[in-house]
């Protein structure tokens, strides 16, 4: 029986998948629980799939699975949730900013009773401006999102079985694990860790990347820019009506002496853009509901170890395309 099962999404960590693992068992061989480490290789670019062979072949502990392409974080951790076998389950990245060190104390606090436990980093020595908008950003999630996301609480933490299973039983596509986390509930407590530079490489989180995720995250959970865009043609509407009655009071008492050519075209390029935005909004939901009609796998895997070809627990999402073992060498 294993106790623990730690999933890891990699992509392109080759430079630091070594230093990883070691650090990472380090940490937990003298805690004396059993353990499976849970690799996901997100279609990297580099040698990590090969390094992950290696590992496995090495240590009977390690599991892998290689996707045939890179998918995304999020189809990665839920690739590794339903490989995992463990009572409870760890979250982590590969890169060391999630410092193994901290997986004993996360222990502990599980055995209190709480089914999530999150270690939650500060934000020291992250530049001025990335800090500022990752905190105006948070404070216009609480504001507006269904579920509450705290700032500094990312993916790395520990989940007790019947919390992974509530996570596996959700069937989107469009996965913002962030708000996942919090919308299953559960006793959850949190700590916090002094912020940690990446070990090797660099980041794969871009500004672009990161703010196509924030807006995954405020459309996943909320309907209300749609609802923002009503409240704006009312406002729009009553407006316009005050102002046509004023022009013909304007009319009625003083007569017009020239036409309003500058406040017409204000009006005209004000509601067009206006009208455009709204669309949009509208073509983000429209293009989820699309997304989700089609029923796509979350994933397609290239190749897994052995070990690994049958994940713990199946639902009708996952990938018909998985081999049965390791992916055979090309001649």
């Amino acid at each position: 029986m294993v106790h623990m099962s730690v999933v890891v999404p990699c992509f392109d960590e080759s430079e630091v998948i070594d230093a990883f693992h070691t650090a990472l068992i380090a940490a937990l061989e003298p805690t004396g629980v059993t353990f499976e480490v849970c690799y996901v290789d997100d279609g990297s670019g580099d040698r990590t799939v090969d390094r992950l062979r290696d590992l496995a072949a090495a240590d009977g502990r390690v599991r892998y699975t290689s996707f045939s392409r890179n998918f995304g974080k999020e189809s990665a951790l839920l690739a590794g949730m339903r490989m995992s076998r463990g009572e409870v389950v760890v979250l982590m990245d590969a890169d060391l900013q999630h410092p193994p060190a901290l997986l004993p104390r996360m222990l502990e606090l599980h055995r209190h009773g709480y089914d999530q436990v999150i270690a939650q980093r500060d934000r020291s020595g992250e530049g001025t401006v990335r800090t500022a908008l990752s905190r105006a950003y948070y404070r216009l999630v609480r504001r507006f999102m269904d579920v509450e996301v705290i700032d500094g609480a990312g993916d790395f933490r520990l989940l007790s079985r019947r919390a992974v299973d509530s996570l596996l039983s959700l069937p989107e596509s469009n996965r913002f694990s962030k708000g996942l986390f919090s919308w299953i509930g559960f006793d959850t407590v949190s700590f916090t860790y002094e912020n940690v530079e990446r070990a090797a490489g660099r980041s794969k989180w871009g500004g672009r990347r990161l703010l196509n995720y924030g807006i995954d995250g405020l459309l996943s959970f909320n309907s209300r820019p749609l609802r923002l865009a009503i409240h704006t043609g009312l406002w729009l509407f009553l407006s316009a009506l005050v102002y046509a009655l004023w022009i013909v009071a304007n009319v009625i008492l003083d007569g017009v002496d020239t036409p309003g050519y500058a406040t017409l075209i204000t009006a005209i390029v004000a509601l067009s853009g206006i009208q455009l935005a709204t669309l949009g909004v509208i073509g983000e939901y429209v293009g989820r509901i699309y997304h989700e009609a089609k029923r796509r796998p979350h994933y397609v895997v290239r190749e897994t170890d052995s070990s690994a070809a049958r994940p713990r627990r199946r639902d009708t999402r996952e990938t018909p395309l998985e081999p049965a073992g390791r992916a055979r060498p090309k001649p």
